[in-house]
């Protein structure tokens, strides 16, 4: 189970195409503490997810390793490093495993070199083990193994969405060492809904979710279980990061981790960003 993390933007944000709310904080503590007696050990967190970090510090997070993300340059270097130390407090922790660029953007500021030292110095002074981004594209990967170095990233990665894999850059990073983390195995709830739940807006790619329902339906599999085997059958891939809203919702995805042999279609995957990227859906 270690190669699952915890996501938590349902914790401080409605999120997800199958949101059912924010999470109570009593559930929260339910939910971490099924982590913990799963080995479940890394969290994913973000002060641009609402109130999440606060939640997280309240409830108690010094057993796992933290990540956490960067707020956007354009507000400066030093309100980023402020909102940095405010994490640190609204987390009740002195120090956490990873430090990721949110906004990949800003490595187009002329302040990013400033920020990257000041990031540096933290890592320097211990605040922070590893250092990295958050991307969103093939392209946004090969440019930062083009011009930085860095400890780990967040890239997307589902079934439909293999364009890292198929392009060589999961190799590449981890011939360079930098620890990957998933995210967007169930492209936002996209991959465990039915045909009647899926808007309109899906039905440009009904040729492809066709091919999905049908070999779930041969494999008499859950949609669940297939779009988390298909990530924890890739070896690359360090860890892969679930969002869950319930106590509940993280048993069943603790149940369904369990390894299996799948052969998964090969026709599958897709290239459009219209898909793939959640920002760009009408829904």
């Amino acid at each position: 189970m270690s190669r699952i993390a915890l996501g938590t933007v349902q914790f401080g944000l409605e999120y997800g195409i199958s949101n059912s709310g924010k999470v109570s904080f009593e559930e929260v503590k339910k939910i971490l503490n099924l982590a913990k007696k799963n080995s479940i050990d890394t969290i994913d967190t973000a002060s641009g997810y609402g109130n999440s970090e606060k939640v997280l510090g309240s409830a108690g997070v010094h057993d796992f390793k933290i990540i956490t993300k960067t707020t956007p340059l354009h507000s400066g270097v030093d309100n980023v490093l402020r909102s940095f130390h405010q994490s640190l407090e609204d987390l009740n922790v002195d120090s956490v495993y990873g430090l990721l660029v949110h906004q990949i953007d800003d490595v187009k500021d002329k302040r990013f070199e400033v920020l990257l030292k000041e990031l540096e110095k933290l890592k320097q002074n211990r605040l922070v083990s590893k250092i990295g981004f958050s991307t969103y594209t093939p392209s946004q990967v090969d440019f930062l193994l083009e011009n930085y170095d860095f400890d780990l990233i967040q890239v997307p990665f589902n079934i439909l969405d293999t364009r890292l894999l198929d392009g060589g850059q999961l190799q590449s990073l981890k011939n360079k060492k930098i620890e990957i983390h998933a995210r967007s195995i169930f492209l936002q709830g996209l991959l465990l809904i039915s045909r009647e739940k899926r808007s309109q807006f899906f039905s440009k790619w009904s040729d492809l979710f066709e091919k999905w329902d049908s070999w779930l339906k041969r494999n008499d599999i859950s949609g669940l279980k297939a779009a988390l085997g298909f990530a924890l059958s890739e070896n690359l891939v360090d860890k892969i990061v679930i969002g869950v809203d319930s106590n509940d919702q993280l048993t069943e995805v603790i149940s369904s981790s369990e390894i299996c042999t799948l052969y998964f279609p090969q026709n599958l995957s897709t290239t459009d960003e219209r898909l793939l990227n959640p920002s760009l859906w009408d829904v």
